[in-house]
């Protein structure tokens, strides 16, 4: 069982890579907290590559934040000065940030691109669960009959609002319900008890008893944690999404076993007025990304007041991010990759990838590429907070899992002990700027290469190589005949590394 063993060259292993967590009962005591952006995040607004300033600037005029005001995370990189909650945590070791997240084949409808999110699916495929939904049935295939039951009370997940998340959807239920208010919980009528007829109307009728006897027994309990629990500090007035969180933070503090919540919060389709006009530090997304980190700092604050830090990780995805050109409606339009947070006392803290690439001359429509997959990030988060095997990780998401470094044991670090993955890969390519092929040169130690072409709309076009190479320097051409000019990117992944580099085709 301690032997390694591969899957089209990745490593597998029977146990999760790191039993980082095992003086905490994982069945009882972790939870996640999700927060939805919802209508896609501008990255670039809040995430601020300083050493691409200059092309970011010529690209985004009418909406760039000074450089004066941002506020720097470290000498190349900066974050909106709405942000300051969020850097605070981040100083203090408590957030992980990952670059350029994203997926192959970028679509970018709302709708599509969050049904890829909360499934977990490839782009090209749908399906009709979402990934925490098919981790929860790998372990309660039979819900939602039998529950609530002694051993599982209390939900399995809770999404704040009025629609139940589609992260949690299983094959015959959704392990999630919602909830506004904990205080005001009425139970649902069930009707009047029977037989119920042998046709499909039947089975309905059920589906139908069942789900609201379940929801009156969870309710139950949800009020109850309420009425045990308790909130340790003030949260910012009028900020929906703080008083979401401050209800998270009062039923696990009430004992609630819950494992995971959904919180969101709209607004993120900035088409226009992102800024006002002539006035970059003031607009909807300034107003949003305010809220969003003072509900978070707010929220990690409480659960620290309560000594309640190191059982709760939180994340933070939007369906994609916006295009890297600003539009003539102060505002930006949908695109590709954008970053993601994770936050909590137990996370890896500092940066995961490389700053974004800004070209000098952006083209039209032109995205953030990908450096990092979302299921490669969810999976990590899987294995490390909830102790699912890798091997089952690769069924729940996709075969090509790739462990990213994410969280680590719950003890005091240093903040300057950040983490810029994947800038120990060799690798360039040239002639750059090329007109008919280029040759991509890279360093490997043995392991298995993915080597891929996107265009600048996020699609993957080509795959150059997928298979193991042995330990030494490599070269691989990549033919770009027939191709229209313009900025492409190559994407290498290696055994938990990887790197995205621009290339620019005359």
């Amino acid at each position: 069982m301690s032997v390694p063993v591969l899957l089209n060259g990745f490593r597998l292993s029977a146990m999760p890579r790191r039993s980082l967590f095992s003086t905490l009962n994982a069945d009882n005591d972790r939870v996640l907290v999700i927060i939805q952006l919802n209508g896609g995040n501008d990255g670039l607004n809040m995430l601020i590559p300083l050493d691409q300033y200059d092309n970011l600037a010529n690209a985004r005029l009418n909406i760039i934040i000074p450089e004066i005001d941002i506020l720097n995370i470290s000498d190349t990189l900066g974050i909106h000065p709405q942000m300051g909650g969020v850097l605070d945590l981040y100083n203090s070791a408590k957030l992980n940030i990952i670059q350029s997240v994203g997926y192959p084949e970028q679509n970018r409808s709302h709708f599509r691109s969050t049904d890829i999110w909360t499934s977990g699916s490839p782009a090209d495929e749908s399906w009709t669960t979402g990934w925490l939904g098919r981790y929860f049935e790998s372990n309660h295939g039979e819900f939602p009959e039998g529950y609530p039951n002694e051993e599982y009370p209390h939900p399995f997940a809770i999404t704040m609002g009025s629609i139940v998340s589609e992260t949690c959807q299983g094959t015959a239920a959704n392990f999630s319900m919602t909830l506004n208010d904990p205080f005001s919980l009425t139970p649902l009528t069930q009707g009047a008890p029977g037989d119920v007829p042998d046709t499909p109307y039947g089975e309905e009728l059920e589906f139908l008893r069942t789900t609201i006897a379940q929801s009156n027994a969870y309710a139950e309990s949800i009020t109850g944690a309420a009425e045990m629990g308790a909130n340790m500090v003030d949260y910012p007035d009028g900020n929906r999404l703080g008083e979401q969180l401050k209800n998270v933070a009062l039923l696990i503090s009430g004992g609630l076993q819950t494992k995971v919540y959904v919180v969101s919060i709209g607004g993120f389709d900035t088409h226009a007025n992102q800024v006002e006009a002539g006035k970059p530090l003031v607009g909807e997304h300034s107003t949003l990304l305010q809220n969003l980190s003072e509900a978070i700092a707010a929220f990690q604050a409480d659960l620290q007041a309560q000594s309640l830090e190191q059982r709760v990780v939180g994340l933070t995805f939007s369906e994609f991010g916006r295009q890297i050109r600003s539009n003539d409606s102060y505002g930006t339009d949908h695109g590709s990759a954008a970053p993601l947070m994770v936050f909590g006392s137990c996370v890896k803290p500092g940066v995961l990838g490389d700053n974004p690439e800004i070209p000098g001359q952006v083209e039209p429509q032109e995205g953030v590429p990908m450096q990092f997959d979302f299921r490669d990030v969810y999976g990590s988060v899987l294995m490390d907070w909830f102790e699912v095997e890798e091997m089952e990780i690769r069924s729940l998401l996709h075969e090509e899992f790739q462990y990213l470094p994410v969280l680590q044991p719950c003890t005091a670090v240093n903040a300057e002990e950040a983490l810029n993955f994947g800038k120990d890969i060799e690798v360039n390519s040239f002639p750059n700027p090329f007109r008919d092929w280029a040759a991509i040169r890279f360093h490997t130690e043995g392991e298995w290469v993915k080597l891929s072409i996107f265009n600048n709309l996020g699609n993957e076009i080509r795959v150059l190589t997928n298979r193991r190479l042995p330990a030494g320097q490599h070269e691989v051409r990549f033919e770009a005949h027939g191709l229209p000019a313009g900025n492409y990117y190559f994407r290498l992944q290696l055994d938990g590394r990887q790197k995205t580099k621009r290339m620019l085709k005359l």
